[in-house]
């Protein structure tokens, strides 16, 4: 139930005045209605904090797979920098930009990162790249500017990926806090009814 939902479930008694709103917030002489269910101030107050807790779990899931698949696509395009740099470690420092070199083991599961740090260079890859075309001869100037836009890729998606875990980290505490709210209200709530009734 969104906690909107839970908030607008509250009664207010006279004709929606926000004061009345406000100083009874704290009460619980009055009941709730949650999920058509009458309940006190504390039980409205744990399902709030429970339902935080699950609204931010349901922000952990995505990022954590968004997180996974930037993993695996760090891990390639750095396969594929560590190809390149290999073939332009080949050339000699004189060299001209035409000089040609034999590229190999480049893989079908990296020809999209091929294709983007070849437009990032300035070149336009072939609709559909084959495996002759990506393992091929390359030139110089090409394998120079490919590694530079490579390098580029990487750390743009170095920088997202340590975004995502500040994000992650902040949702995770969030999350915690929630549950030891609503853990705290609850332990609060038995012990004080506990009392009330020893002290019948």
């Amino acid at each position: 139930m969104p906690v909107e939902d839970v908030i607008a479930s509250i009664p207010i008694k006279d004709s929606g005045d926000i004061d009345a709103f406000m100083t009874r917030w704290g009460s619980t002489v009055y009941d709730y209605k949650l999920n058509n269910v009458t309940v006190d101030f504390q039980d409205l107050m744990v399902a709030v904090s429970e339902h935080r807790a699950i609204a931010v779990e349901g922000e952990v899931t995505p990022l954590a797979l968004r997180m996974r698949r930037r993993n695996k696509d760090l891990e390639r395009a750095g396969s594929l920098l560590a190809i390149f740099t290999k073939a332009q470690s080949e050339f000699n420092s004189d060299s001209s930009g035409g000089s040609t070199t034999h590229i190999s083991g480049i893989k079908a599961d990296q020809y999209d990162l091929l294709a983007e740090a070849y437009r990032r260079r300035g070149g336009t890859p072939p609709a559909t790249i084959t495996d002759g075309w990506a393992n091929s001869d390359w030139t110089k100037s090409s394998i120079e500017g490919m590694v530079q836009a490579l390098k580029s890729m990487i750390d743009e998606m170095n920088n997202k990926s340590q975004s995502d875990m500040t994000r992650m980290q902040s949702l995770v505490d969030r999350r915690d806090e929630s549950y030891t709210t609503a853990t705290t209200l609850m332990t609060n709530i038995s012990e004080t009814r506990d009392n009330a009734i020893r002290n019948l």
